[in-house]
């Protein structure tokens, strides 16, 4: 950016000719013609590993999935999953976390949220440990080479990655086929009641006539898991981190969160209606957010030539939108290395500048369950415990997202009742 343009220049990621946009305008520009100017596209280490084929949007064949996917994430239906958010926040806490004076922040809240998605996606009743297991391993080996150099050599990050990705959908298959069997012997295909995405999906299909094969279900859900565990676990750990690092935040989190669960009955879950009161806990997760980006960007693919700021992106070309291009930029957050969740209060960062979840057609789906995800964590979290980080000093790599060399150990002192 200083050397060429605050707003766009070229170089070569992932063996492509890439556009880099940077900045609020880049930002509007990229959200504003999708499907017309640009597409969603994947570097090759991505997409292969998550199995992701591109699928003209005009064909019926990319229709059912995505549509049941948006109308299952929509607020008004995952509002019942918060008391389930929260009772299985409550039994991780009470066996990885409780018992112990340590713990491994990153490293949990990647199994934690592994699980939910899980529970979530393709099982309506709580999965079991084997079953969640038999997931997690190769589906962890995919996260590590995901955006890996694509050399398919034995040993490598991407092989690794590759074989990962074909197992965990070899996997997805079994269970499909299973669920298929089920809902067919119990006649569950015109059951209305509320179902995991799977379900969601497969009575979709069966209603329309148009059965997806158990490879396309288990592809769209691999990059469900994805899109759900990756970001998400890396904001819930970088969080903790901060809550840990500032007492200050920490105190007026705990206030908030304390308001809350003094308003509860004993063993009443968390619902709705008291995630909408935590809003000081959210402005400190978007600061999170900010401060840490889980991912680096996104990218696209230019479907026809246009000009922007005066330069010629060719069709053909891919375009790569930037969080750090403005997330950290001073001009539109001072001090953008400090800590300060005060800049989300009243109307928040000017538009297009605080964008971690995307904007315009192709934005986050699963934005409003992260939400539910993040906020019931923190308040089941602070409510119990207050948090000191084991090495300050602990080194943060980016590959490309934030990973705490340690795991980010963190020291618990639960509250004295």
């Amino acid at each position: 950016m200083t050397k060429y343009s605050p707003d766009v220049f070229k170089t070569c990621l992932a063996g492509e000719k890439i556009a880099v946009f940077c900045g609020p305008l880049a930002n509007k520009f990229i959200f504003s013609n999708e499907g017309t100017l640009v597409t969603y596209w994947l570097p090759q280490s991505v997409a292969t590993s998550l199995s992701y084929k591109k699928i003209d949007s005009n064909t019926q064949s990319g229709k059912p999935t995505h549509d049941v996917s948006y109308k299952f994430l929509k607020p008004d239906s995952i509002q019942h999953y918060v008391a389930i958010v929260h009772s299985m926040t409550q039994h991780h806490l009470d066996k990885f976390w409780a018992p112990f004076h340590q713990v491994k922040a990153y490293t949990l809240a990647k199994e934690f949220t592994f699980a939910l998605s899980c529970r979530v996606l393709v099982n309506s009743s709580n999965p079991s440990l084997d079953q969640v297991r038999q997931l997690a391993e190769p589906f962890f080996l995919l996260v590590q080479g995901i955006f890996s150099v694509p050399i398919y050599l034995p040993g490598t990050p991407y092989y690794k990655a590759v074989k990962g990705g074909k197992l965990v959908k070899e996997r997805l298959v079994d269970i499909i086929k299973q669920r298929k069997r089920e809902m067919a012997e119990k006649n569950e295909y015109n059951d209305s009641n509320d179902r995991d995405l799977l379900g969601c999906l497969l009575v979709d299909s069966h209603k329309n006539g148009m059965f997806l094969s158990e490879e396309e279900i288990a592809s769209k859900i691999i990059g469900l898991m994805f899109a759900g565990f990756y970001p998400t676990s890396t904001t819930i750990a970088f969080m903790l981190k901060n809550l840990a690092e500032h007492p200050d935040i920490y105190d007026k989190v705990l206030k908030e969160q304390s308001e809350i669960a003094q308003l509860k009955g004993q063993g009443e879950t968390l619902t709705w209606t008291d995630v909408q009161k935590m809003k000081y806990s959210w402005n400190v997760i978007c600061e999170t957010m900010r401060l840490t980006s889980p991912v680096p960007g996104n990218f696209r693919e230019v479907l026809s030539d246009f000009t922007f700021v005066g330069f010629d992106i060719p069709k053909g070309w891919k375009v790569h939108w930037s969080l750090y291009a403005t997330h950290n930029n001073p001009t539109y957050f001072p001090e953008p290395e400090k800590f300060d969740p005060s800049r989300f209060e009243g109307n928040g960062p000017a538009p297009y500048t605080f964008v971690p979840f995307g904007a315009g057609p192709r934005m986050c789906a699963g934005k409003e369950f992260a939400r539910i995800e993040m906020l019931v964590f923190l308040h089941n979290v602070v409510t119990r415990f207050r948090l000191k980080r084991v090495n300050p000093k602990e080194k943060i790599i980016c590959n490309p997202d934030p990973i705490p060399t340690e795991g980010l150990p963190i020291h618990l002192q639960p509250h004295v009742i």
